[in-house]
C-alpha cells in the first residue's frame, strides 16, 4: 500500500504558494540544526541538472536523511522530537530521492510513504527485493520517496512538514482498545496509516493549518473569517493521500 504527499494543483494555485522558483526560505530552525550539526538534507546536484533540456529520471538512496529524520524527529533531544513517532525508532526506513515529475488527480506528487509487498510471481518478487537491497541492504518496514526538484527550493518549515506528513503514514497497528500492537519478540506491528481528519492532527499542532492539508486549513480560515488560501496542501501533494482517494 503507498501513500502519498503533498499534491501540488497544477492550473490553478501560483508554484511560489509552495516555494517552487523561489530560494528557500530561511527558518529558525535551520540555524539550530546547524548548530547541533544535524543539517537539513539537501538532494544532489546530480538530480537537479538538466541534459538535453530534459532530466533523466532517477531514484537514489538517501540515507542522509534516515539519519536527519532519526536525529532530529526521532530522538527526544532533537530539535523536532515528536512522541508520535516513537515506535518509527525499531523500524527500517528507506528514502529515496527522485526526479521522477509524478502527476495524479492533476496534482504534482512530493511525496510517498509505502510498505513493500511483492503481490507477484516468483521473477518479478526477486527482482523487486534485489533493488530494495542494493539500495538499503535489506527489505526496509517503509519506503518513503521524496522529490528532490521539489525539496530543493522548499522552505525548511514546509520540508520538515512534507517529511513529518509521510513518517505519520507509517503507523504501528492498533488493538480493539486502541493500544498499540507488538510482535512476539517485542517489536511494533507495523502498518499503513490514514489520516486523523484531512490532515493528521500532530501536523496541524505542529507546522499549523497552513502547512496541513487544504480542507483542514480551509475549515480553521473559514471559522476565522479569512480569505487567505493555505501556503502548503501537504496532503494533496502526497501520492499515498491521492491513491486512497481513488
Amino acid at each position: 500500500m503507498t501513500f502519498h504527499s503533498p499534491l501540488i494543483p497544477l492550473p490553478d494555485v501560483p508554484q511560489g504558494i509552495f516555494g517552487i522558483g523561489h530560494p528557500p526560505i530561511e527558518h529558525p530552525m535551520a540555524a539550530k540544526n546547524q548548530r547541533s550539526g544535524s543539517i537539513r538534507p539537501m538532494p544532489p546536484e546530480s538530480l537537479l541538472l538538466s541534459e538535453g533540456g530534459a532530466l533523466w529520471g532517477q531514484f537514489l538512496p538517501a540515507p542522509e536523511i534516515e539519519a536527519w529524520v532519526r536525529a532530529v524527529i526521532l530522538e527526544e533531544d532533537g530539535n523536532l522530537f515528536n512522541e508520535d513517532h516513537i515506535h518509527l525508532r525499531e523500524a527500517s526506513i528507506g528514502f529515496l530521492w527522485t526526479n521522477v515529475q509524478y502527476i495524479r488527480q492533476a496534482h504534482q506528487v512530493v511525496g510517498t510513504a509505502e510498505m513493500p509487498m511483492f503481490r507477484c510471481g516468483a521473477w518479478q518478487k526477486g527482482r523487486q527485493e534485489q533493488q530494495l537491497r542494493e539500495w538499503f541492504g535489506d527489505v526496509p518496514d517503509f519506503v518513503i520517496t521524496l522529490d528532490a526538484l521539489y525539496a530543493a527550493t522548499a522552505s525548511d518549515a514546509v520540508w520538515a512538514a512534507v517529511v513529518e506528513h509521510e513518517l505519520y503514514h507509517c503507523g504501528q497497528e492498533r488493538d480493539a482498545f486502541g493500544s498499540p500492537k507488538f510482535t512476539q519478540s517485542g517489536l511494533p506491528k507495523f502498518q499503513m496509516r490514514g489520516h486523523d481528519v484531512e490532515e493528521f492532527v500532530g501536523i496541524v499542532r505542529r507546522y499549523g493549518a497552513g502547512n496541513s492539508a487544504g480542507a483542514t486549513a480551509k475549515l480553521v480560515e473559514a471559522s476565522k473569517n479569512a480569505p487567505a488560501i493555505a501556503n502548503v496542501d501537504i496532503a494533496r501533494a502526497c501520492g499515498t493521500c491521492l491513491l486512497k482517494a481513488a
